[in-house]
C-alpha cells in the first residue's frame, strides 16, 4: 500500500514584485562595481544609484494605481540602464589594466551570471508595466539570487514561490519516494510517473494506492489498473465511481482514511525538518536541502520503529 500527495517548499526569497527586482538589480550592479574598483588601480567613472533606486522602489510600493506608478517605474528603469552601462565600462577597464587573472575571471563569472538575469527583469517589467502584457510565468524570473524558483498556484490557496514536491509514503510512515518538480505540473500529470518510479525502485507496483483528489482522472485510474494496481482510491471522485476505484465501499473508505496519514507525514517534515522553506542557496543546494530533510525524517522514524520492535 502506498499513498501519494504533493506539497510546496518555498525558496528563501522576498515578494517578487517588479520594483523590488529592479532594486535588487541595481544593488547587485553596485556590488560588482565596488569589486571592479578594488581590482583595478585606475579609476572607473560611475555613479552609485543604490539610494535613488531604493527610494523609487518604496514610492512604487506605497503608490496606488498603475497610472501613478508608470513615471516611477521609468525613473527606476533609468537607474537600472545607467548602472548596466557602468558594468560595460568596468569590464573594458579591467581588461586593459592587467588585473590579476584569477580575480578578473571571478568578477567576469559573477557578471555573466547576473547581467542576463537583470536584463530579463528589465524585459518583464517593460512588457507588464508599459506594454500592459500578461507575461507568462514560464517567461518570468522571480529572484536574482534564487533564479530557479517557480511560481506555484493552487485554486483557493496562497501563491507560493519555490518548488512542488510529490511524495509517496507507506503504512509505516516512511517516505518511499520523492520528486522535486520544475515548473508547476498538474497533479494529474504526475500520478502515473510516480507509480512508474515506484515499480522501478521496488520491483513491483503497489497492490493498493490512495492519493489526493488532485490526481484523479479516468485515464489515471484506467492506466493504474493496467499497471496491476488492484484498488486505486482518489479522495475526490471527479466523475469516478467507487466500484471503478475499489472492490467495495469498505475498501475505498479504508484507503481514503489511509491517505490522510500522509498529511501528518508532510506536516512533520515541515514543522520539525525544515521543509517549509529552503534556506540553502542555489538549485543544487535546494535539492540537497530537501533530500537531507527527508533522509533525516526517515532515519528518525526508522529508529522509533526499531525501538518498538525491540
Amino acid at each position: 500500500m502506498i499513498r501519494i500527495d504533493s506539497t510546496v517548499t518555498d525558496s528563501n526569497i522576498h515578494e517578487p514584485t517588479d520594483s523590488w527586482l529592479l532594486w535588487d538589480s541595481v544593488r547587485t550592479i553596485v556590488r560588482l562595481m565596488d569589486k571592479a574598483v578594488k581590482l583595478t588601480q585606475s579609476s572607473i567613472p560611475w555613479i552609485n544609484h543604490r539610494r535613488g533606486a531604493k527610494k523609487k522602489m518604496h514610492e512604487i510600493f506605497n503608490t496606488k494605481g498603475i497610472e501613478k506608478k508608470v513615471p516611477l517605474y521609468e525613473s527606476l528603469l533609468k537607474y537600472t540602464y545607467n548602472s548596466l552601462k557602468y558594468i560595460e565600462t568596468a569590464e573594458q577597464v579591467l581588461k586593459e589594466s592587467g588585473t590579476n587573472m584569477i580575480a578578473y575571471d571571478s568578477w567576469i563569472t559573477q557578471k555573466n551570471h547576473f547581467i542576463p538575469l537583470i536584463l530579463k527583469v528589465v524585459d518583464q517589467t517593460q512588457r507588464r508595466v508599459f506594454n500592459e502584457e500578461n507575461v507568462p510565468a514560464t517567461e518570468k524570473i522571480f529572484s536574482l539570487f534564487e533564479e530557479h524558483t517557480d511560481i506555484i498556484k493552487k485554486v483557493g490557496r496562497d501563491i507560493k514561490y519555490g518548488h512542488k514536491l510529490n511524495l509517496s509514503s507507506g503504512k509505516s510512515g516512511l517516505i518511499l519516494d520523492m520528486v522535486i518538480e520544475t515548473g508547476n505540473p498538474a497533479d494529474t500529470e504526475r500520478f502515473l510517473p510516480m507509480l512508474e518510479r515506484h515499480k522501478e525502485n521496488y520491483g513491483e507496483v503497489p497492490r493498493q494506492c490512495s492519493v489526493d483528489g488532485g490526481y484523479a482522472s479516468i485515464k489515471n485510474l484506467e492506466q493504474a489498473k493496467l499497471f496491476g494496481v488492484k484498488d486505486a482510491a482518489f479522495s475526490k471522485k471527479k466523475g469516478l465511481s467507487i466500484d471503478e476505484m475499489a472492490k467495495s465501499k469498505w475498501v475505498y473508505r479504508q484507503l481514503k482514511h489511509f491517505r490522510a496519514g500522509i498529511e501528518s507525514n508532510i506536516s512533520c517534515l515541515k514543522r520539525a525538518y525544515g521543509l517549509t522553506c529552503c534556506t540553502w542557496k542555489g538549485w543544487e543546494h535546494f535539492n540537497q536541502y530537501i533530500w537531507s530533510s527527508v533522509v533525516a525524517y526517515n532515519l528518525t522514524l526508522f529508529a522509533r520503529l526499531s525501538l518498538k520492535q525491540a
